[in-house]
């Protein structure tokens, strides 16, 4: 398992890449919770989520051998592009393998912005896993896990880090659980700061497998990925549900309907577009599962990649039907 000081190491070695990205208060939100509310802003991150912290950690340690083969990863959203611009500013070939019916607006950014050759595969997890498998038996490209993976961990948790720098005394930290690389690096950098500080995962109740295996003590898994959150309905790993049993203090489960009011009060109140994954650990704080009166409380916004394209297709078809 990592260490504390594996973060540190970590955000020596990126702070001079990666964005130190803004704490923003909303005195609207404070009143509504009654509490003091640090938003950590990782919407403004490099490819506009945290995932950049992460691979480029990873990247960078790579061997020269590793380095001069290239790296791949499977992925249709955050992690593909964080791997492509990592892969990118460290001149390294990088292949993404994306399924086919990933939004044309990430395959662009992954393929045409950040320089990485994109291979399609059917949308399925076996799918992905065959076209990746295939591409490093013929090339020796080196995998890079999104979350399974410490030196990914250890960048996520630069995060928390860098937060815990920026705002004195929090209580609590409020923070996204997908495949559990950020909650991971979050309780890393935590503890090692201050062990009094508690951490609590917000998870969607529609893919509520992290809740379930804290509970079980054994990865459980979802039968169904029907949540809006699109970026958390991977299961956990051996690696992040070892540091998840270890250190947090609970998970708190969402509704489709809590996370959605939660991007909404992000949106109008602070105007800042934040995607229905980052809105999970806002919508977990207000829920009043777990009491946050008068306490100083971070909110990890983990990214701000929205597929707008619906939005404004609505607002076409209303302009042309005028």
């Amino acid at each position: 398992m990592i260490e504390y000081s594996d973060v540190l190491e970590a955000y020596d070695r990126i702070k001079e890449v990666v964005n130190k990205t803004p704490v923003l208060t909303s005195s609207t939100l404070n009143r509504m919770s009654k509490s003091e509310l640090f938003f950590k802003c990782e919407s403004f991150q490099k490819v506009g989520a945290f995932k950049m912290r992460g691979a480029y950690n990873a990247i960078s340690k790579l061997s020269q051998s590793q380095k001069e083969k290239g790296v791949i990863a499977h992925s249709s959203g955050n992690h593909a592009q964080a791997v492509a611009l990592s892969a990118k500013l460290l001149g390294i070939k990088a292949t993404i393998v994306m399924p086919n019916t990933s939004p044309q607006v990430k395959v662009n950014a992954t393929r045409d912005t950040y320089g990485a050759t994109v291979v399609f595969c059917e949308n399925t997890s076996v799918a992905r896993q065959k076209a990746t498998d295939e591409l490093i038996s013929q090339y020796g490209y080196t995998f890079i896990h999104p979350y399974d993976n410490y030196d990914i961990i250890a960048g996520a948790g630069t995060a928390t880090y860098e937060f815990l720098n920026q705002v004195n005394n929090l209580d609590m930290i409020f923070c996204p659980i997908g495949g559990g690389g950020l909650i991971s690096g979050t309780l890393i950098a935590a503890n090692g700061f201050n062990s009094n500080i508690e951490i609590y995962g917000a998870e969607p109740q529609l893919v509520d497998d992290a809740f379930r295996s804290l509970n079980s003590g054994r990865i459980e898994h979802n039968k169904t990925r029907n949540s809006i959150a699109d970026g958390l309905l991977t299961d956990l790993s051996e690696k992040t549900f070892g540091i998840i049993r270890k250190y947090i203090n609970d998970i708190i489960n969402v509704s489709e309907f809590e996370i959605l009011e939660a991007m909404r009060l992000l949106w109008e109140r602070m105007k800042i577009v934040v995607e229905p994954s980052g809105a999970c650990s806002l919508a977990a704080a207000l829920t009043k599962r777990i009491s946050i009166q008068n306490k100083r409380v971070g909110i990890l916004l983990s990214g701000g990649n929205l597929d707008l394209d619906p939005i404004f297709q609505s607002l076409k078809a209303r302009i042309e039907k005028n």
